[in-house]
């Protein structure tokens, strides 16, 4: 589990100075007339690609929610929702960047965000203030140390 999430921190990581990349040359592409369809394409790829490396984190979130210490749960939980979130800003984008067109990487974007928030609602991803690795309300008046 942590090389596959080591695996995806780094293409995570890449997958934003691509999305930067891209943007920047969809911008000059536009201003000089030249390279439209080519920048505008990368505009759609690198997103979808972020969304599918989203999907992925969730994934493994889903599982180090279910089988890891439960004394992590929450954090677990709680990186499945950011993972979810960012597969459908991502989704977004590619929407965004299709245009009007209709487009098959438009509907799979949609149904990775749509998988990646649905972990979110499956039984080995919920989780509560009570849950395992909270502790017990203190008293009012009392300090934490």
């Amino acid at each position: 589990m942590h090389v596959r999430a080591e695996r995806l921190r780094l293409q995570s990581e890449e997958l934003i100075e691509q999305d930067a990349i891209a943007y920047l040359a969809f911008i000059e592409a536009v201003r000089s007339g030249q390279g439209v369809a080519g920048a505008r394409a990368r505009t759609v790829q690198v997103p979808l690609e972020i969304a599918r490396a989203a999907a992925e984190v969730a994934e493994l979130a889903e599982q180090a929610g279910t089988l890891g210490n439960p004394k992590l749960r929450p954090d677990a939980v709680v990186a499945a929702m950011l993972a979810s979130a960012a597969a459908e800003a991502a989704a977004y984008l590619v929407g965004i960047n299709v245009g009007e067109t209709t487009d098959a990487r438009w509907d799979e974007a949609r149904r990775i965000a749509g998988e990646a928030s649905a972990r979110l609602r499956s039984p080995g991803a919920r989780g509560s203030s009570s849950g395992p690795g909270r502790g017990r309300a203190r008293p009012e008046g009392s300090r934490r140390r």
